[in-house]
């Protein structure tokens, strides 16, 4: 994959698309609860669609055999990430970027040595 220096930083990106589907859904009149729930369900369809990009490439349907390639669920993994930044940062605002950095110490404390950790913000 090809390094893009004049990418904007990866939460640049996701506030910008968190704030277009919020827009959206306030000119739908949805109320910030209903955003939400309505972005943690599209989360758990990228999910699907990942394992479904699994099954395909290792040609386990019979109806379809081998649909996918592992680039295809690379892909797919690569979206659901993208899909959580985006419920995340729509749910929490300019504090998600933190947050998750608090919340991936604590998880990878459990994991990792002292030395490998990342430190809490």
């Amino acid at each position: 994959m090809t390094a893009h220096p004049s990418n904007p930083p990866l939460w640049d990106v996701i506030g910008q698309l968190a704030a277009l589907f919020t827009g959206l859904d306030l000119e739908r009149g949805m109320t910030p609860e209903q955003q939400w729930t309505l972005q943690v369900l599209k989360l758990t369809e990228e999910v699907g669609e990942s394992a479904q990009a699994v099954v395909g490439a290792w040609g386990t349907n019979p109806r379809k055999g081998q649909s996918h390639t592992w680039r295809h669920v690379q892909e797919e993994v690569a979206d659901t990430a993208i899909t959580s930044l985006v419920t995340l940062h729509r749910m929490l605002g300019d504090e998600a970027p933190a947050f998750l950095a608090d919340v991936l110490a604590q998880k990878s404390a459990k994991f990792l040595p002292q030395s490998s950790r990342i430190e809490e913000v």
